[in-house]
């Protein structure tokens, strides 16, 4: 199962890499009404190996499917997507625990952009200054147009005029079918709310009276922004051994486009000029480091280190008992004092690995022995 945003090229990948596989979408109202009222019918009829886009309209087809592959265990029959996780994730826990595997995706890395699809993790490469960086000036025109494949793929293509069909159909199908939210034009307001935070820490009470709706509403459509993969969370780090820790989350939107229109930033200058240039550029680097793990088939395990003494680093990345801490700075020459507040492995009960301070710095460079200035333009 692949899931993901809307139009973030699931059909497209399902299809350009099993060119064998008979491929249905369930946008279909005749194919949808099948499935729905016949799913045994329907999957007689359409054999496998097959792709099923748009599952979650069906979720009758799930307690089928299970018995399918229990009959013929051969790995590979179905390949299965969808966009609105809200209810198809519950039919595929209940129904095909270990019998699936699932991919998330997003959006164009800024990797595949460039043709740089092979590029190792951030953690593998920190040592790597052979790869070209992009200037500022472009870093901000990718943040503002997106990550989306249309946008790049039809360059004439307005953000804007995207955008607000985008979140259109959203508002319209995805909210309306799935997730039974009766005020959309409230929640596109909380949308944007939550859009001209990305990057901070949530205080969900502060979000539900800017939004004028109750905290316990604010918290279901944080949720619903959630699993549909509008939003990410960071967690603090967990397994802490500092008593200090502060247990708040970090809000990220998971496309810098969409959230730069939703937030009213008409262009990559305004963006770049504006209050929230170093907020999109930590939703960025969070964005870029989550796809180059999504992209491997792994789920990184990220959080973020902040404690009651306002001592505070914006990105761990967790692997094998060892920590490799990050900060984001909009700023080409970073302090080298910065380099000591990344030492958080005590207090995390972990061994210290390597880290940098991602910014605007025009190339790499080591700032002391386990920290590397990492210009974001590499990511």
């Amino acid at each position: 199962m692949v899931t993901g945003p809307r139009q973030v090229g699931k059909s497209t990948l399902l299809k350009q890499t099993l060119p064998h596989a008979r491929y249905v979408t369930l946008d279909d109202p005749e194919l949808r009404t099948l499935a729905t009222t016949e799913p045994k019918v329907f999957l007689d009829v359409y054999k496998a190996p097959l792709i099923i886009d748009e599952i979650q309209y069906a979720p009758e087809l799930f307690p089928i499917l299970k018995m399918k592959v229990d009959e013929d265990q051969t790995p590979g029959q179905y390949w299965l997507s969808g966009s609105q996780a809200f209810e198809m994730m519950k039919n595929v826990n209940e129904s095909l625990a270990g019998r699936v595997a699932i991919f998330p995706m997003l959006g164009l890395s800024s990797r595949e952009l460039l043709g740089d699809v092979d590029a190792p993790l951030l953690i593998e490469r920190l040592d790597d200054f052979s790869r070209p960086v992009m200037d500022a000036g472009e870093l901000y025109k990718l943040m503002w147009r997106g990550g989306f494949p249309e946008l790049h793929a039809k360059k004439a293509l307005d953000p804007q005029r995207f955008y607000s069909d985008y979140v259109q159909t959203y508002l319209q199908r995805d909210l309306r079918d799935i997730a039974n939210v009766g005020d959309q034009n409230g929640f596109l307001m909380f949308m944007r709310l939550v859009a001209a935070r990305t990057g901070q820490v949530l205080n969900v009470s502060e979000l539900a009276k800017a939004a004028s709706i109750s905290s316990s509403t604010a918290d279901r459509w944080l949720s619903i922004l959630e699993t549909s993969t509008i939003v990410k969370m960071l967690h603090t780090a967990h397994g802490s051994m500092d008593k200090r820790m502060v247990k708040q989350r970090k809000l990220y939107m998971t496309d810098t486009g969409l959230a730069a229109w939703l937030a009213g930033w008409n262009s990559p200058e305004a963006l770049m000029n504006g209050a929230a240039a170093g907020a999109f550029l930590e939703t960025y680097a969070v964005n870029e480091i989550t796809k180059g793990y999504l992209n491997r088939g792994l789920r990184p395990d990220m959080s973020y280190y902040r404690n009651k003494d306002a001592k505070e680093v914006d990105i761990l990345i967790v692997q094998n008992a060892t920590v490799y801490p990050f900060e984001v700075k909009s700023t080409s020459r970073p302090d080298r004092r910065v380099a000591r507040t990344l030492q958080v492995a005590g207090p995390l009960g972990l061994k210290q690995g390597p880290g940098g301070i991602i910014c605007l710095a025009p190339k790499a460079y080591p700032l002391s022995e386990t920290v590397t200035v990492f210009p974001i333009g590499l990511l």
